[in-house]
């Protein structure tokens, strides 16, 4: 069973480019697409009863918002397999829930009402801290720059091990017969001596090598299979990640950032970079969890 690429709606300008995104993505990679709009109307309009004939005029806009943004998919790919809820609960709960059994989950960065002023809206922060599947958070409006067709940016934490993020950002690369641009930024301490026995010289060329030691090892422990034919670029920075994945990202399809779970606390940290990403950068963002490694094997 092919899982599908769920995208948020509320009409909102923002949700209709991440609806283009998502129909977009799912065509590419012969997905399945769900359409899915959730709202709290009954607690502000109270149960009706059972024989009661008349629906809640929220749920008769829900549903031909929805029956809307199913037809506008379709027409974006008319091979494409489209299917739409209406659900009466909160959106990142509902979200939360469908990325359970989703390849990605994809929403806008701003919503309506309270939140539509927002560059983040609400919903995208809470779901981007506790999906179980990819998020991507499409930015409401276009980018200045206009992007290369198949670029591809994932920026490489200081983590060691197998990096979710990579994994991701390389499949959505191969999955647009593209390239993958892997930044790697460090700092270098103020008075910080070197106690590496097989580096020498300055403390910067120590970290300058060391971050270039652990791109590598972390692009080598890629699945390359069906992947052979992307071109991966390597950046070592020197400043502020989240000041260089935003200038990576410029003219870019896509950045991926990864989420790591937090021991004691629900859901996965974000952090400064990840949270810097997803309110600032020029092109649409991937939040990965660690779990996409398990579902990719």
């Amino acid at each position: 069973m092919q899982l599908p690429v769920v995208v948020g709606v509320d009409g909102s300008e923002g949700s209709l480019r991440a609806l283009d995104w998502a129909a977009a993505e799912a065509a590419r990679s012969g997905l399945p697409l769900r359409v899915v709009h959730a709202s709290l109307w009954e607690r502000y309009e109270g149960a009706h009863p059972t024989f009661d004939t008349e629906r809640p005029t929220e749920q008769i806009l829900a549903e031909h918002l929805v029956a809307a943004a199913q037809e506008r998919a379709q027409r974006l790919g008319p091979e494409m397999r489209v299917v739409a809820s209406v659900q009466p609960e909160d959106p990142a709960a509902a979200l939360v829930r469908e990325s359970h059994e989703a390849a990605l989950v994809v929403l806008g960065s701003r919503g309506r009402g309270r939140i539509a002023g927002m560059l983040l809206g609400s919903v995208s922060l809470a779901l981007a801290g506790r999906s179980h599947c990819p998020v991507v958070v499409v930015q409401a409006t276009a980018p200045s720059t206009p992007p290369k067709s198949g670029r591809v940016v994932v920026g490489i934490g200081s983590a060691s091990g197998p990096s979710a993020a990579a994994a991701f950002a390389l499949d959505q690369a191969a999955s647009r017969h593209g390239e993958l641009i892997a930044v790697r930024a460090w700092r270098s301490p103020a008075h910080e001596a070197m106690s590496h026995p097989l580096l020498s010289g300055s403390p910067v060329s120590a970290h300058h090598q060391q971050a270039e030691e652990h791109l590598e090892e972390v692009l080598a422990a890629l699945d390359r299979s069906g992947s052979s034919d992307v071109t991966i670029h390597r950046s070592v920075v020197q400043g502020p990640a989240h000041q260089e994945l935003i200038e990576a990202a410029a003219g870019a399809e896509l950045l991926v950032v990864g989420a790591r779970r937090t021991g004691g606390w629900p859901g996965f940290h974000l952090g400064p970079v990840n949270h810097a990403m997803l309110h600032y950068a020029p092109c649409p963002v991937a939040v990965v969890p660690d779990a996409y490694l398990s579902s990719r094997a």
